[in-house]
């Protein structure tokens, strides 16, 4: 397997070129604790020096089972994150939709908080709820993302073209056997044939790998999961399309998915985890005492470069 340093990356994020693919990750933070308390992996590859511009400061936890207030959401995110229930879940929805706010305004230069979303005409209805984008003012090259998150973990993708992420934390073995049924019959047969203590790990690269060519596609799980097979054949996936697993830790499993070409470089980094709520931390800033740089690992399965912070 082939190594090399990464090369460190601009101060603030930019653009991702033809062929490159940038997926971020961040842990939100826990119910009651600032962010900068949650025991967070802090990336400790290529630093930036800056961020970019928006709201500076959040708001503090005023008591126990409170987040922090994020800052730069419109008032129909904020609505959408107070409509959950869960600490837990607001916190999430808060931390995820922040970050995909901070990230984009760096990459278009434009403060988080002006950016605007709109829904893509879908694939199926051409109804007003396909993928999301964002509006770019003034033309420019196109710039896409996706945004996923599940129990503990956040991830952001941004590309050149269309592009679909999902994370999922690894579910309990009754919940692998509860909705293995969902899969394609090769997927089932490659669940099957998993030994018992891989086959969390197993369900987890499946179903991610499904949910992102779902997202990319911009049909989501109204396309049913069972339609297309997305296992370890490549030969059997769907012809034009790229779906590659992303490394997320031992509790999860990411996978992305792009039309066309495989990417031929993905780079993964750690988003801090104060970042999204104001804190001075910068995009990729080394953790004390880490080890600085990262690695370019060569994936036999995928045939792309993936570039991964050290942790």
């Amino acid at each position: 397997m082939d190594t090399a340093h990464a090369p460190a990356p601009d101060p603030v994020p930019t653009r991702p070129a033809p062929g490159h693919v940038d997926v971020w990750l961040v842990r939100p933070p826990l119910p009651g604790r600032p962010p900068a308390d949650h025991h967070t992996p802090r990336p400790s590859g290529p630093s930036h020096a800056s961020r970019p511009s928006g709201p500076s400061h959040a708001p503090r936890p005023s008591g126990p089972g409170h987040a922090p207030q994020p800052p730069g959401l419109s008032s129909a995110e904020l609505r959408r994150a107070a409509s959950f229930a869960r600490p837990a879940d607001r916190a999430a929805y808060a931390t995820a939709h922040t970050a995909l706010r901070q990230l984009l305004g760096g990459y278009l230069d434009r403060p988080p908080a002006a950016l605007t979303f709109v829904r893509e005409p879908c694939p199926g209805c051409a109804g007003p709820h396909g993928r999301p984008a964002v509006v770019q003012a003034g033309g420019g090259p196109p710039l896409h993302f996706s945004l996923a998150h599940s129990r503990g973990l956040i991830a952001v993708a941004v590309a050149p073209r269309v592009i679909g992420v999902d994370v999922e934390r690894l579910p309990s073995p009754e919940t692998v056997e509860a909705c293995a049924r969902a899969l394609h019959p090769g997927e089932q047969a490659e669940l099957a044939a998993a030994p018992p203590g891989e086959r969390r790990a197993h369900f987890g690269r499946l179903w991610t790998r499904k949910e992102a060519y779902l997202k990319a596609l911009g049909t989501g799980l109204s396309r049913h999961p069972r339609t297309d097979y997305l296992g370890s054949d490549l030969r059997r996936r769907p012809a034009r399309w790229a779906v590659l697993d992303l490394p997320a830790g031992p509790e999860h499993a990411a996978a992305i998915a792009v039309p066309g070409d495989r990417p031929d470089h993905v780079t993964v980094r750690w988003l801090p985890a104060g970042l999204p709520y104001g804190e001075d931390t910068p995009y990729g800033g080394d953790a004390p005492g880490a080890n600085p740089g990262g690695t370019a690992t060569r994936s036999p399965r995928s045939g792309s470069t993936i570039t991964r912070s050290s942790r």
